[in-house]
């Protein structure tokens, strides 16, 4: 396999370990090998950076090639509007301007958590309860147990099955 600087989108033959069957055509067949070959092209980013993120969760985040890797995983499991929240979250805490802030927090409130919202993330009860009360006047903290909660979730359910999956495995032989 090439680097996924150029070369190869994905392996053409590869076999089944206790069959021997040659499986190419199964594998450019499903739909998680097409998304893994729209990360063959990174230009930018080195073939060392993808044994990077299996050291932690943030090291996958940290690296914008493995946050889109990551993204397109979640999306894969109808999970994305954990990643959405999270990053949402990450760019409200670098807001400065009160205006903004709470533009930003109701935007984020009616987009993740509230009952019935579009993307709605899986908090408890509680913690909706509280962002629900507090939303009127949004401060750095709104979203901070709900944040840790996704955050929670994406490592010790998703991020342990993104590197298991046949995208970022398939990353690795590039």
């Amino acid at each position: 396999m090439r680097s996924i600087h150029g070369g190869s989108p994905v392996q053409t033959h590869s076999t089944v370990p206790h069959t021997g069957r040659v499986r190419s055509k199964q594998i450019l067949n499903t739909g998680v090998a097409k998304m893994a070959i729209k990360f063959c092209c990174f230009a930018k980013e080195p073939v060392e950076d993808v044994t990077v993120w299996s050291e932690s969760i943030e090291k996958l985040l940290e690296s914008p090639a493995g946050l889109h890797a990551f993204t397109e995983f979640l999306r894969s499991e109808y999970s994305e509007e954990n990643i959405m929240f999270w990053q949402a979250c990450e760019e409200y805490k670098k807001i400065t301007c009160r205006t903004e802030m709470t533009c930003e927090a109701n935007r984020i409130y009616s987009e993740f958590v509230q009952t019935e919202a579009p993307r709605q993330i899986n908090i408890d009860c509680k913690t909706r309860a509280t962002i629900s009360k507090n939303i009127a006047e949004p401060d750095m903290a709104t979203f901070e147990t709900a944040q840790a909660l996704i955050y929670r979730l994406m490592t010790r359910d998703s991020y342990p099955r993104f590197l298991k999956s046949d995208i970022y495995q398939g990353l690795l032989q590039k």
